[in-house]
């Protein structure tokens, strides 16, 4: 029978656990991001054409993210464009979006199609969670289109695919 030493038995000790106090509890995170999207406004255009924008405002105090607090405004199709990105040029495994809808945008129907407003809000908790997810993965973070997304108000279609880097 094998006896183990002091040093042994003192590595595989649990570690002194501090009890948490209500402010630990209900203290700022040591890291957060909170992205909502909310606010959804349909707009008709000149043309008569209407679309249905969203705000998503972001907070974050991950140091990967210059910009701590912002808001933009954002359409259907400029999150197909993030996901697009994000399946392109990065590792992750991107979720899908809420559906396109296409039934409801067919002409003679008896209702407002894409621009009714239970489906605006199931569509609007839809893309607040798909953008969780995506902003959420610690690579999806790193990533280029992910920051213009979230911060910037104009997409810069055109831009540099790439990582974010840490100065």
């Amino acid at each position: 029978m094998m006896v183990e030493s002091d040093g042994t038995t003192d590595a595989t000790r649990r570690l002194n656990v501090k009890k948490q106090t209500l402010d630990d509890a209900y203290a700022v995170p040591a890291n957060f991001l909170e992205i909502d999207v909310v606010n959804p406004q349909t707009t008709m255009t000149a043309g008569k054409k209407r679309y249905t924008d969203y705000e998503v405002k972001m907070r974050t105090n991950l140091p990967v993210f210059k910009v701590k607090e912002s808001s933009v405004r954002r359409r259907y199709s400029d999150f197909e464009w993030l996901r697009n990105e994000l399946e392109r040029d990065s590792k992750i495994v991107v979720p899908p979006l809420p559906s396109k809808a296409w039934k409801r945008q067919m002409p003679f129907r008896n209702d407002e199609g894409i621009f009714d407003e239970n489906f605006i809000e199931e569509r609007r908790k839809g893309l607040e969670a798909f953008i969780n997810k995506i902003a959420g993965h610690p690579l999806a973070q790193n990533e280029r289109c992910l920051h213009m997304f979230l911060q910037e108000n104009v997409i810069d279609k055109n831009y540099v695919p790439g990582k974010i880097r840490n100065t």
